[in-house]
């Protein structure tokens, strides 16, 4: 049976999101805290979550604790014969597929949430949820959002059918989602995140967010991996660092990538990080598919790959 791991991104963790109960989760964590200068274990289980939730502490906290699970699933047995990630989660998929070292990646993650910060002032900027509409709907009407005001929508992470999240200035924003419930939307959720992520907001952060990966050494996967913003796989190293720089304003094109992934004979996802999101997230996608989820350190051990 062929297996992807897939890796969940911001907005999956909570104070408290892992056990310690398996011995490589310890030393990943101490790995992490050496590179960031803090006590990445003592913030993850303690918090405070308004500390954990800020994206500059959220983007190594979720990294590291899915990679701690990774090596748990690995050292129990299982493999995979493909890997990606959702957003932030495609460099959790690059380090288990060994194209990024861990520390670098815990490096990277960090800068990338602090660029992400400060690209755009809080308050300036947000996101939403946009569910019941097809994604080519949500499109068109961001696109006339943007050319009717002196702002900018556009649609970012393309989650499942009928599900897509849409970023921009907060005007232009609050008008795309009363145009997607005038058009029949059932919902348009504001989202409680603190930057217009995954847009061309964001294309100041990301042109420093390449200088910074720049100075990472990359290898060629060990493992196939799907990146977000072209959904299909990259073997080429340079590729995929330019892909990781247009992620910071590309959309994340999921519900391509599962598809893709599907097409390439997965039959079961196993969701490696805390939560269930990227789980339910799948079977809307491909409800024919096994999904299984990996997100406390004991959970690995209930079964093996062979099973």
């Amino acid at each position: 049976m062929t297996k992807a791991f897939v890796f969940p991104g911001q907005g999956s963790q909570a104070v408290g999101m892992l056990s310690d109960s398996q011995p490589e989760v310890g030393p990943v964590f101490k790995r992490a805290s050496d590179v960031l200068g803090y006590d990445l274990w003592e913030l993850t289980q303690n918090g405070p979550e308004e500390r954990l939730n800020a994206t500059e502490f959220t983007q190594p906290a979720l990294l590291t604790a899915s990679y701690a699970l990774w090596l748990v699933a690995k050292n129990a047995g299982f493999t995979a014969d493909f890997v990606a990630g959702h957003s932030l989660g495609e460099y959790s998929a690059l380090v288990a597929s060994e194209v990024i070292a861990f520390e670098d990646a815990v490096s990277l993650v960090q800068t990338r949430g602090q660029l992400m910060q400060a690209a755009v002032p809080i308050g300036e900027g947000g996101m939403a949820a946009i569910m019941g509409l097809a994604d080519d709907q949500v499109a068109a009407i961001c696109e006339a959002v943007t050319l009717e005001t002196d702002g900018s929508v556009e649609p970012a992470n393309l989650n499942a059918p009928g599900q897509i999240v849409i970023s921009g200035t907060k005007a232009a924003l609050e008008i795309a989602c009363a145009q997607c419930l005038d058009r029949g939307a059932k919902r348009a959720v504001p989202l409680n995140v603190s930057a217009p992520f995954h847009s061309r907001l964001m294309a100041g952060a990301a042109e420093q967010m390449a200088t910074a990966i720049e100075s990472v050494a990359f290898s060629a996967p060990r493992i196939s991996v799907v990146q977000n913003v072209i959904a299909e796989t990259v073997s080429d190293p340079s590729v995929i660092r330019t892909n990781l720089v247009a992620q910071m304003v590309g959309a994340v094109r999921w519900t391509e990538s599962i598809q893709y992934l599907v097409g390439s004979g997965i039959e079961t996802f196993i969701e490696c990080g805390p939560g269930k999101v990227l789980s339910g997230l799948i079977k809307r996608i491909e409800r024919q598919v096994t999904t299984e989820q990996i997100s406390s350190a004991s959970a690995a051990l209930l079964a093996s790959a062979d099973q």
